[in-house]
């Protein structure tokens, strides 16, 4: 069996972490099975060949989509294309595994969504599968996405929306009845921490977002607070004695957003940028707290413990953090400084109730994690 995994990456930490979730639960439940990835610009020939998968030859261009000649390629062809060359293509691919995050909605273009569409469609067609993991999807209210999200998600065997808004508005779309509610599925790795990282234990991390200010995000009020807002927050965290570092989550645009905090500060923290997305799990899970813009920070703060205090861009966030049962610890883009000085002191005096209240909702979730992966296996291998 040949399983493609679509929509990750390696310079977002928290898609790599969605891959290689996905690599190790795929090799547990389908030991010979074999993995391939398409060539992206944030994921190179040289990250892929190091997980030992295949690559898989893309033959489309925006909406122009021409893997459907893969089909009359002759299987002598294809079957030295991938023993000579590591190549396969979508002829070749059993089942898609997509796990594209927060890619199909109305605050993206719509050219992704018509991808997975014209893919899906095809796959079910030749009796393939193609399932969406968990992710944030919708709103869909464009007669155009409306039209391309029935298409894809009523071509696929399972569809797992990864929070309540998000299952509504795919519902709103789709009669297909495996639509799942299912929390986000990196929260079943538990990496641990290198010595080169080990003096990072017990302080807080600072992990921004550079998309808090871009266009994507439509509340003004927080593209034009911030910064404003991350450097109170360190400087009262400073205040208080807490050692404070910045965690690149997402190389180049978060590393900027990174430089220009330390430009904003009468002190320089140490930026930290891990290559490895296990690592950045590991470093969160040793910190006493983190400040977080990141989806995959705040899941990875959550799922491990620790207390997260979280700026949004997307109802992800409220959801996420809804769920955890800390929706207390959610920034609005207003606060003012005193509020922001209540928080700061209820989260540092109050570790053990914040973690009391995270701990059954970590078991919880991951349970449910688990019967994700029960439901794949159930519908692959039926």
């Amino acid at each position: 069996m040949l399983i493609e995994i679509k929509g990750v990456q390696f310079v977002n930490k928290g898609a790599e972490l969605m891959l290689m979730a996905m690599v190790e639960k795929i090799h547990q439940l389908w030991p010979e099975a074999e993995v391939c990835l398409l060539p992206r610009i944030n994921s190179p020939y040289k990250n892929r060949a190091k997980l030992g998968t295949y690559q898989k030859l893309n033959l489309r261009k925006g909406t122009i989509d021409l893997n459907k000649l893969s089909y009359f390629l002759p299987i002598k062809m294809r079957q030295y294309l991938k023993r000579a060359w590591g190549i396969v293509t979508e002829v070749d691919v059993d089942v898609i595994l997509d796990a594209s995050g927060f890619s199909y909605g109305d605050q993206w273009s719509d050219t992704a969504l018509i991808q997975a569409a014209k893919e899906a469609k095809r796959l079910n067609n030749n009796s393939k599968k193609y399932v969406f993991m968990p992710q944030a999807l919708g709103p869909f209210t464009s007669n155009n996405n409306q039209k391309w999200s029935k298409i894809a998600f009523e071509n696929a065997q399972l569809i797992f929306a990864r929070d309540d808004v998000s299952f509504q508005a795919t519902q709103k779309v789709t009669s297909n009845s495996n639509l799942f509610i299912s929390p986000d599925f990196t929260n079943l790795l538990s990496p641990h921490l290198h010595n080169d990282y080990a003096d990072l234990k017990g302080r807080v991390a600072v992990i921004p977002n550079s998309k808090m200010l871009s266009q994507q995000n439509k509340n003004k009020v927080w593209r034009e607070n911030y910064l404003n807002v991350l450097t109170n927050i360190i400087e009262l965290l400073t205040k208080q004695g807490k050692h404070v570092f910045l965690l690149n989550h997402e190389g180049k645009s978060d590393e900027a957003i990174c430089h220009q905090i330390n430009q904003a500060l009468k002190k320089e923290l140490p930026i930290i940028s891990p290559a490895d997305s296990l690592q950045v799990k590991a470093i969160i899970g040793q910190c006493s707290l983190t400040i977080c813009s990141r989806f995959h920070g705040c899941v990875s703060s959550l799922s491990q413990g620790v207390p997260c205090i979280t700026t949004s861009w997307s109802h992800k966030y409220e959801q996420l953090f809804s769920e955890y049962g800390v929706s207390n610890l959610l920034l609005a883009a207003t606060i003012e400084k005193e509020e922001l000085i209540s928080l700061v002191n209820y989260v540092i005096e109050e570790q053990t109730e914040i973690k009391n209240i995270l701990l059954p909702n970590i078991s919880k979730f991951k349970q449910e994690a688990s019967d994700m992966w029960n439901k794949i296996y159930n519908n692959i291998t039926a």
